[in-house]
């Protein structure tokens, strides 16, 4: 592909000596409306079991409701963040908020599970606009020395409302009902968008590249067949011809955008990215290592209220310790010296590897009760603390300073496909060997043990629970440490190559 005209055009106007005089308020307003969105990824899974119960919901209805905004917003962020260079990156920050809090409303008020779904879609809009225009603006008013810091507090306040949010859902749950999740979005959303008005600037490239709407188009369709397969399979089988044309339709989809991708002047995101092995590696560690946190609090908070019987606020009190360490580690700047003296290969190589070992111990020991697993969430923690951000860091400085709500859109693509992926892919092992050893007609865990008619069968069936948690986690295990060998991998090249 020729580089066009666009790909040379002015950066946007030259910071002061120490970057914007506000630089580090406007990074604490940048970080509330970021932690709103995070938040909402894993805030809901706390709330299955009332789910279940008051709207009728299947397991398939709870992954879409989880799924439906991670892939609506995943599809949108490159399209986004090509948008918020072109047209300016503080009015599509403006209009995220808006968006995100319209459908916060919509969903809190909600009363059946396609009207969730639906607003969960619609908030995947506005939480589209959000994610891809923080990081680019945090990268236009930091100067390059203090970008790698930013990032880092950047990627803390991300990693804390991951893993917080199940501790948010709780407390919620334990005072409301379900619908106060989404309504306590409201608030925060406002008070974000009056000081995105007030302290943010407007930056953006007016040569830059053209919104792709085929593109968005296309990665949004193939990215929700492809899990809507994952997800049917244990229901239908995973060779019954509804899976098996889904499967075939996101191969086809995907490919399609791939083709689409290359050949295009303005894409979404320019293959030749592929080529350099700092991005390579930066993405698929990204991945695999949202996949594996996503994916196991996604089981664990069910595992806790179903199997060992807590409440939704002491689920969201027992996986704490994930998001106290996150806390810890970066804010006092731990992770960061960690990371500078081990450099970023090492880092995240290292980062992903102990991310592993908490997710096979808490497969281990998860049917012994809580103290096994705490363990394994402060494993969890330690290793997500010094990768996440040692990763965002890598995929921004692989990316055009011009392209920076790009960059952030590949960011959150990242982090949301990863998500919805392994909500999906380790929900649906959970789901096919829970449904190898109970009625596949009970649906779900709730509706088996409402048909059991003995102590020893409710037994029998939580037991399959179990097995089928461990097997889900220590494929989230094996997939996380792939992932951090890979990425070291390439990313030691890629230094090596650069000193050459």
């Amino acid at each position: 592909m020729t580089t066009s005209p666009q790909d040379q055009a002015p950066k946007a106007p030259a910071l002061p000596d120490g970057g914007h005089p506000q630089r580090w308020l406007i990074l604490g307003v940048l970080c509330l409306a970021v932690l709103t969105v995070v938040l909402d990824n894993t805030v809901l899974n706390v709330a299955i079991p009332s789910l279940t119960r008051e709207l009728g919901a299947a397991t398939s209805d709870i992954q879409w409701m989880i799924n439906a905004y991670s892939l609506v917003q995943s599809g949108l962020l490159l399209t986004a963040g090509s948008a918020a260079d072109r047209y300016g990156r503080k009015k599509m920050l403006a209009a995220g908020l808006a968006l995100f809090g319209v459908g916060s409303l919509v969903a809190g008020l909600a009363d059946s599970t396609g009207q969730l779904i639906a607003a969960r879609a619609g908030m995947g809009v506005g939480g589209a606009l959000l994610m891809t225009t923080v990081l680019a603006v945090a990268i236009q008013i930091f100067t390059p020395e203090e970008q790698p810091k930013a990032i880092g507090i950047w990627a803390a306040v991300n990693s804390l409302g991951f893993a917080t949010g199940p501790l948010l859902g709780g407390f919620m749950l334990d005072h409301f009902w379900w619908g106060a999740i989404f309504l306590i979005n409201i608030p925060v959303a406002v008070l974000a968008l009056v000081a995105v008005i007030v302290l943010v600037p407007e930056s953006k490239n007016p040569q830059g590249d053209r919104p792709d709407l085929l593109g968005a188009v296309l990665s949004t369709i193939g990215m929700a067949s492809l899990v809507y397969a994952i997800i049917s399979g244990p229901e239908h089988g995973w060779t019954s011809g509804q899976v098996l044309v889904t499967a075939a339709v996101a191969v086809v989809v995907l490919a399609a955008f791939a083709y689409w991708e290359s050949r295009i002047p303005y894409p979404m995101i320019d293959m030749h990215f592929f080529r350099n092995r700092q991005f390579t590696g930066a993405v698929s560690g990204g991945v695999l290592i949202t996949f594996g946190m996503g994916g196991s609090l996604f089981l664990l908070t069910q595992h806790m209220q179903f199997v060992l019987g807590y409440e939704p606020l002491e689920a969201g009190l027992r996986t704490a310790p994930l998001a106290l360490m996150i806390v810890a580690l970066n804010f006092t700047g731990v992770a960061a010296k960690w990371a500078a003296r081990l450099g970023t290969p090492l880092a995240i190589g290292l980062g992903m590897a102990v991310m592993a070992a908490g997710l096979a111990s808490i497969a281990v020991v998860a049917s012994g009760g809580y103290t096994g697993t705490l363990l394994g969430l402060v494993l969890i923690g330690t290793g997500a603390a010094v990768a996440s951000p040692a990763m965002s860091h890598a995929i921004m400085s692989a990316i055009p300073p011009e392209k920076a709500g790009v960059g952030g859109g590949i960011n959150g693509t990242v982090a949301e496909f990863g998500t919805g992926l392994g909500v999906a892919v380790l929900g649906a092992l959970l789901n096919s060997r829970f449904a190898a050893l109970i009625p596949v007609a009970a649906g779900s865990l709730p509706g088996a043990l409402a048909l059991a008619d003995s102590e020893g069968e409710k037994g029998r069936i939580l037991d399959a629970f179990s097995s089928g948690l461990e097997t889900s986690l220590l494929v989230g295990a094996l997939a996380v440490l792939l992932g951090g060998l890979v990425a070291g991998a390439l990313l030691r090249r890629a230094e090596r190559a650069d000193v050459a």
